[in-house]
């Protein structure tokens, strides 16, 4: 009764909040009729209904998950629970792609501008740079202003929204994925005997203690020195990823350090960028001398951004690869490819600055190799003197793996199988055998946090198995 007195309050907020946006646009139109200074109250009338539009979008989006909340709590128990999770991950997982190509693009997009803007050739004095382009067809022809035009137009794009919903769809994936399943895919006794509310917890106030660090560094006069604040910064992000595997499971691990990098990228748009975007148009608007600092901090953390983007997509799709999160030392292999990827982004940056640096790509090229050799496989070298039958193989994926892998899973949360891999006949088995030799011998990372108390010796034998054939015949 709780929480659904709970779930109807924050229904009813977002609601609130967002009737409250409505108002808010409606009072701005009804006080430009009244005024007679058009020009600058029109201004004034985008910005506020820019301001309110992000309440609206708030006050809906809460609604929604609220909504949400309720549909789970109305299933929690029912044969219907798994098929919910299955499909919210799906919606979820989606629109948090989406969102992240179209800000992870708009990041690619202005960098690149910025980086290859003509800054000498026919320049009027007001201008740092121009750029003609073409693409599906047409001529595109871009202008930027050292500091702001006289006249603020009225129709102004900003690109907040992607970085937004990116975070917030995110959030919201990490709660269906692990925070819902703390038992199953956050927590992984072998690492640490957590609650899940104690997990939950310290997932949470660890993205916010990553913020607090990074900004802290930004505000720090360490912050000019470009190659020192990188190392800082780079010391301090590996300690969260050892941290995160001190007290998570391999895989949950990865995605937290990711969800730690999000949250850095969405509060420099939220406390930086836009921010010092709204005061340069305010000022502008008002005819007051602009703050030139305004434009070089929010361009340093838009930077910042840009670097973050490659670390960030190895982490979304690493969880498809056991040889990286599932290795012993993980944390140390994720800091190595966050290197090697952000090295990479680097020698992009400089090249359309029309630079090249020559060490940047072997550099990169090194520390992926040495990611690879870090993560290879160590040969199990117990020989396998007796045959292994199927019978055998068959009782262990049995009592191991068909508690969550079978068409009608038996585990307390999975009520439909993962990625819908069923192990029910030999053939589902067979089939499978080089996914099984990687995830159950090799990486050791199936059963999911070995949930269902897989031994080592039952491991080797499904190895020798496989060695001898993988046969369903126990002749």
């Amino acid at each position: 009764m709780t929480v659904l007195l709970i779930i109807i309050g924050c229904i009813f907020l977002g609601f609130v909040v967002s009737l409250s946006a409505f108002n808010k646009v409606t009072e701005v139109y009804h006080q430009k009729i009244k005024d007679d200074q058009e020009t600058e109250l029109e201004a004034h009338i985008y910005e506020e209904a820019s301001n309110t539009s992000g309440f609206l979008n708030a006050g809906l989006g809460l609604a929604f998950i609220a909504l949400l909340f309720m549909v789970y709590q109305m299933l929690k128990g029912s044969p219907y629970e798994g098929h919910l999770f299955e499909w919210l991950n799906i919606i979820v997982r989606w629109a948090h792609i989406t969102f992240g190509i179209a800000w992870i693009g708009a990041s690619f997009y202005f960098v690149f501008l910025e980086n290859s803007l003509n800054r000498k050739k026919d320049l009027r004095d007001e201008l740092a740079g121009n750029l003609w382009a073409v693409h599906g067809g047409g001529f595109y022809y871009l202008e930027k202003y050292k500091l702001a035009p006289k006249t603020i137009p009225k129709e102004l794009h900003w690109f907040k929204y992607e970085a937004y919903f990116t975070w917030l769809s995110g959030f919201c994936l990490l709660w269906v994925v692990y925070y819902f399943n703390a038992k199953g895919n956050l927590i992984d006794p072998n690492v640490a005997d957590l609650t899940p509310a104690t997990a939950v917890t310290i997932g949470i106030l660890g993205m916010l203690a990553g913020w607090l660090c990074y900004d802290l560094l930004c505000k720090s006069p360490i912050v000019d020195n470009g190659p020192l604040f990188f190392v800082v910064f780079f010391l301090v992000l590996t300690g969260f990823s050892w941290y995160f595997a001190q007290v998570f499971s391999a895989r949950a691990a990865y995605i937290h350090v990711g969800a730690v990098i999000g949250t850095l990228m969405v509060g420099n748009v939220f406390f930086g960028i836009i921010p010092a975007q709204k005061e340069m148009v305010k000022a502008a608007t008002e005819g007051r001398p602009l703050d030139p600092s305004l434009g070089k901090n929010a361009g340093r953390r838009s930077m910042h951004n840009n670097y973050f983007t490659l670390p960030i997509i190895f982490i979304m799709i690493s969880n498809h690869f056991p040889s990286t999160f599932g290795h012993e030392y993980n944390w140390a292999v994720l800091a190595l490819i966050s290197l090697g990827s952000a090295a990479f982004k680097h020698y992009l940056n400089l090249s359309e600055r029309g630079e090249y640096a020559a060490w940047v790509i072997p550099a990169t090229v090194v520390l992926v190799l040495a990611a690879t050799y870090t993560t290879a496989p160590v040969v199990l070298n117990q020989k396998c003197e007796d045959k292994v039958t199927f019978t055998e193989i068959y009782s262990i994926i049995d009592t191991r793996c068909k508690s969550c892998h079978s068409a009608v899973p038996t585990d307390d949360f999975y009520t439909a199988p993962p990625n819908g891999i069923v192990y029910d006949t030999p053939g589902d088995i067979t089939k499978l055998t080089d996914k099984i030799m990687q995830r159950v011998v090799i990486t050791k990372t199936m059963p999911q946090n070995n949930k269902t108390g897989m031994l080592e010796e039952e491991r080797i034998r499904i190895k020798c198995w496989i060695e001898q054939g993988a046969t369903t015949s126990d002749e």
